[in-house]
């Protein structure tokens, strides 16, 4: 071939790939009801935020879109040999902020201590670590009060940020979300994470770019090159926008918008069971509730008015009707990923109104009485909807409620308050340790500094604490299983919660895209690769 020749066919070769790759390449708008609560990484535990958050925050462990746990900014963790009471964990080498600093396990100590303080959200997921040191810049050592085997479960959960960043700007401690406090992390944010912020607009729309360091781009198509979280309340709203091409992925497809969207040429919809349960919470401890006609008295401290509500929940109904099949009913508030289920658990009580109104007369209210529930109508799969329809159920029985349904940002407020600022509510727990320890330190835990956060029932038991505790010191697993079982058996026959269903989610997206449904509803977008165009 002539030298000219030659040179066209390497330009031509050379534009070909410039074509591919700018195919390849592309931004991204992602579409959701609701935006996350801050950007703090240590802030709040709450699905959105953690999944707009896990973008541009790593933690030492991550878990794919099926739950199974893989290393991540640690390469590898042991117990130590000579004292079970010790994770040694090794860190990734070459890695750098998105400030250009570089990662080091100062930051890893830092992090852990911040995610600890009275003011984070995940302390929860911490409450058996002792004390967290490092060894080198590339090793560092959890020490807990008892040996917990289980510890590293809790890594994927605890996102690592810059010491030295969070000192420059005064964000060492960790937002206290529920008092309106700010500080600098909750607009800005500095990971290691394959996206970088570049606007925070709350409510409105936050833009990231791709991280073109990303230490990690050899193992993930890392093809979006600007991604967009575009929050979008209205499901109509949202769904239109979806098959207009204003956005490319609505991560929560409305239920009855799923048929629809499946038969469009250009839309892809991919479906799946999420590792979470949605139940109603009720104070059973107050001697008097504010929001009820009952004078001098509690109706929700009596376990027979509990089972009442328990029995008038319709549980087919809401499955058919308000989820269109989209969940699975259940009598715990436990999801089937999770260390402790079982069939027998997971049994709901047939729903029985001529039972459900003889108890509540063994209880003293043969004319039932009235109360107030919050419901979030931006958070969960029809999650008013879902309100709605109890709200009918229980006037069978004679329980006249008075429903609110306001935003989760408004909501998850009156849940996390102390003392709680709701009496009978609506929530939803995921799950990922994948173990019955997270709900019951979370959900039944009396409220102390570390623990019982979101158990807004003020239901308290020393012997239920102290098994709870014991848990993460348990080194015997078929012990700690059979303590896991008592405690289940005992709190379910307390019927502290009334348990729905176990929620299922449907992703929406142009169908070029092939987003599978992430079990713990954290989609990750380092793995999106387009295809066909």
């Amino acid at each position: 071939m002539k030298p000219r020749l030659i040179a066209l066919a390497a330009a031509l070769i050379g534009a070909s790939v410039v074509a591919i790759a700018a195919a390849e390449a592309r931004p991204l708008k992602w579409a959701a009801a609701g935006d996350a609560l801050t950007i703090d990484p240590h802030s709040q535990n709450e699905g959105p935020t953690t999944s707009l958050n896990q973008q541009m925050y790593e933690s030492l462990t991550e878990r794919d879109h099926t739950g199974k746990l893989e290393p991540l900014l640690a390469t590898s963790w042991r117990v130590l040999p000579d004292d079970p009471t010790t994770w040694e964990f090794k860190l990734q080498p070459g890695i750098k902020f998105h400030d250009g600093s570089p990662f080091t396990a100062e930051d890893v100590v830092f992090s852990y201590e911040r995610a600890m303080q009275p003011t984070s959200d995940f302390k929860g997921y911490l409450t058996s670590v002792e004390k967290v040191s490092k060894t080198d810049d590339m090793t560092v050592l959890i020490k807990t009060k008892g040996p917990n085997p289980l510890l590293v479960n809790n890594t994927s959960s605890i996102r690592i940020m810059s010491k030295a960043w969070a000192e420059k700007n005064n964000a060492t401690k960790a937002q206290d979300f529920k008092n309106k406090e700010e500080n600098f992390a909750v607009r800005n944010a500095n990971g290691t994470g394959p996206f970088i912020l570049v606007s925070r607009e709350a409510d409105v729309k936050t833009v990231m770019k791709r991280n073109d360091g990303y230490w990690n781009k050899a193992k993930v198509p890392l093809e979006i090159t600007e991604l967009t979280l575009v929050p979008i309340k209205q499901d109509a709203t949202r769904v239109a926008a979806l098959l207009s091409g204003e956005v490319d992925f609505v991560q929560d497809v409305p239920v009855q918008d799923i048929a629809r969207l499946k038969s469009q040429p250009k839309i892809r919809v991919t479906s799946g069971a999420e590792n979470r349960t949605i139940f109603f919470g009720m104070d059973v401890a107050s001697a008097d509730l504010k929001g009820d006609d009952v004078q001098g008295k509690n109706p929700f401290a009596d376990k027979k008015v509990r089972q009442a509500l328990n029995m008038a929940i319709n549980r087919p109904a809401i499955q058919r009707v308000v989820m269109r099949g989209e969940s699975v009913p259940t009598g715990i508030i436990m999801p089937p990923f999770v260390n402790g289920w079982t069939k027998e658990l997971d049994a709901a009580p047939p729903t029985d109104v001529a039972k459900a109104k003889a108890l509540l007369a063994e209880a003293g209210y043969p004319n039932g009485f009235s109360t107030t529930l919050h419901c979030p109508n931006d958070r969960y799969v029809n999650d008013e909807g879902i309100c709605q329809a109890a709200v009918g159920m229980f006037g069978q029985i004679g329980v006249k409620v008075n429903l609110v349904s306001q935003s989760k940002s408004i909501h998850f407020n009156l849940i996390q308050k102390n003392p709680p600022e709701t009496e009978f509510y609506l929530v939803g727990w995921g799950v990922p340790t994948y173990d019955s320890d997270y709900i019951f330190s979370y959900m039944y835990h009396s409220r102390t500094g570390s623990q019982g956060s979101w158990n807004a029932t003020g239901f308290k038991d020393a012997e239920v604490d102290t098994q709870i505790e014991s848990l993460s010191k348990e080194v015997d697993i078929p012990r700690r299983n059979a303590t896991i079982t008592k405690l289940w058996a005992k709190l379910k026959d307390e019927t502290i919660y009334l348990p729905i269903h176990h929620q299922s989610l449907s992703y929406g997206m142009n169908a070029t895209l092939d987003i599978p449904v992430d079990v713990a509803n954290n989609p990750k977008l380092k793995m999106v690769s387009f295809k066909g165009s």
